[in-house]
């Protein structure tokens, strides 16, 4: 789809903003079906701007606009984090600047908006050009999106760094002095210089004297 292209008296850019703003899923619908393949869609939604430096994520982000947004965010390589001109926001950034201007009312609404950009891949680490993240930008008195944004953080941040309970191998009971495998070291195959940082499951007596045993020997040694 040429950018010239025009269609009733608007070139399909325009058209795109146009839709973006006023939340008009039908003309976006159709604006979509005109392009000929997905790499003209992304082109196409990630590259318009507004002459303000906008891009229509940030349209439709600053009108808290769900059912738009909803709909971009499902299109094959899709920009969840371009940044505008005037402020260096992201559309992350244009959802709450939208949220403080409503009233509470309106805030359960714009969490779930949120939710659903944090869900689908917007940054909550980028800071504009007035050094802010999104987080910071929030409205105090709105705790509910301050916790949901903390939350979202916290997954992202730890992500990866938790082990499944099928990946842990369990002591084996018993008092075979021989059997290595009864005492698991915590830090996976590296031998350890201090017994006590060793896991040790205290499931019996003998299993303790065992331990302790080992712990005794290796002080003599020192």
């Amino acid at each position: 789809m040429a950018d010239n292209q025009e269609h009733e008296g608007a070139s399909a850019k325009e058209q795109l903003i146009e839709a973006c703003r006023r939340n008009n899923v039908d003309l976006l619908t159709e604006i979509i079906s005109n392009c000929k393949n997905d790499d003209e869609i992304s082109d196409l939604l990630n590259n318009s701007k507004t002459v303000m430096g906008n891009h229509v994520y940030h349209e439709a982000a600053l009108q808290g606009n769900y059912e738009i947004i909803d709909m971009l965010l499902d299109q094959a390589n899709f920009e969840c984090d371009p940044i505008n001109r005037a402020e260096g926001d992201t559309p992350l950034h244009s959802a709450i600047r939208w949220i403080n201007s409503e009233p509470p009312a309106q805030r359960e609404f714009g969490n779930a908006l949120v939710e659903m950009m944090l869900e689908a891949g917007s940054s909550t680490r980028i800071k504009n050009k007035a050094k802010l993240t999104p987080y910071q930008l929030v409205d105090p008195r709105n705790q509910g999106l301050k916790d949901l944004i903390q939350k979202h953080e916290y997954a992202a941040l730890n992500a990866g760094d938790f082990i499944g309970a099928d990946e842990v191998k369990p002591a084996k009971k018993g008092g075979n002095a021989n059997n290595a495998s009864t005492f698991v070291d915590s830090r996976q195959g590296a031998e350890s210089d201090d017994d006590d940082d060793a896991e040790f499951s205290g499931s019996d007596e003998e299993e303790r004297a065992e331990w302790e045993r080992r712990r005794k020997t290796k002080g003599k040694g020192r």
